[in-house]
């Protein structure tokens, strides 16, 4: 079993600039290093957060993205983990980029890569309207991530929403859920908190979610509360304000262990095969 370690979820206000949001980010990510943090988390769309219908200037292969090229350099300095909430990534041929998580080990190398699953096709109501599938196109496959650390699951913001896809990877054996978000301040106010911890009660995890915060170019709004949950449910670190800011919290993975043992709900996980409609007539 691995020995406790210290986590650190990045909240941001990024904004259209890249250049802007890597001075931004630059010296949250030395604060983490600096109190002996070994992963280092950062939240959806961390160096370009635009706004609708504007032209996107980030869709670039991973090579020549600038954020990702500053990152590989920041986690090799520094010595540590880094898991890029998400870029917008374009593969050579394809028509859409897609929304990105990337993970950087302490040398500094690309070590696991994760495309969204779940695109944000969503008119709220208030009448605000999202249509994520016209600028991205959707990934195809979960990941789980084995580090040094703990195995972690990686996930992007809507992604949160369709608990299927954690139950796979906390059967797979994760230990962390990682979902990185960029949340609309009405979803987060309803929804946020209850559901990053139902999905670390109903799995034994724990969950990282960094978050973008605060008022980003066009007027958008995120909601932060960039916050780590434990494997029994509970918040035990969270942001207090819309500011860029560290969030830091020990990750124990006796602790999965204990929660697991104590409610084993992954070891009495049946497969369900269809659903019986039972019709009723007046």
């Amino acid at each position: 079993m691995t020995q406790p370690f210290l986590a650190a979820a990045i909240q941001l206000t990024s904004g259209d600039d890249v250049a802007a949001n890597i001075a931004q980010i630059g010296p949250l990510v030395a604060e983490a290093a600096r109190a002996g943090a070994r992963l280092v988390a950062l939240p959806e769309n961390a160096f370009f957060m635009r706004r609708e219908g504007t032209v996107v200037t980030e869709d670039v292969s991973m090579g020549q993205h600038v954020g990702i090229q500053w990152a590989r350099k920041a986690a090799r300095e520094h010595g540590i983990a880094l898991l890029v909430g998400s870029i917008r990534a374009r593969e050579e041929g394809s028509a859409l980029p897609f929304n990105r998580s990337v993970y950087i080990d302490a040398q500094g190398e690309i070590t696991a890569t994760y495309d969204k699953l779940h695109l944000f096709d969503v008119t709220l109501p208030n009448g605000d309207s999202y249509r994520e599938s016209s600028q991205a196109q959707a990934g195809a496959q979960a990941v789980l991530l084995r580090t040094p650390q703990a195995a972690i699951g990686l996930s992007i913001c809507y992604d949160l929403r369709f608990p299927a896809l954690y139950r796979a990877q906390a059967l797979a054996g994760a230990e962390i859920l990682a979902v990185p978000s960029a949340f609309t301040r009405p979803t987060g106010q309803a929804h946020w908190h209850v559901l990053l911890r139902a999905r670390a009660i109903e799995n034994g995890c724990y969950v990282i979610a960094p978050a973008q915060a605060g008022t980003h170019p066009g007027g958008r709004e995120t909601y932060g509360h960039t916050l780590v949950v434990n494997p029994w449910g509970e918040v035990i670190a969270e942001a207090q304000s819309d500011a860029p800011q560290v969030v830091f919290a020990s990750i124990d993975p006796a602790q999965v262990v204990a929660a697991r043992a104590s409610i084993p709900v992954l070891q009495h996980q049946r497969s369900i095969d269809g659903v019986e409609l039972v019709e009723l007539t007046a």
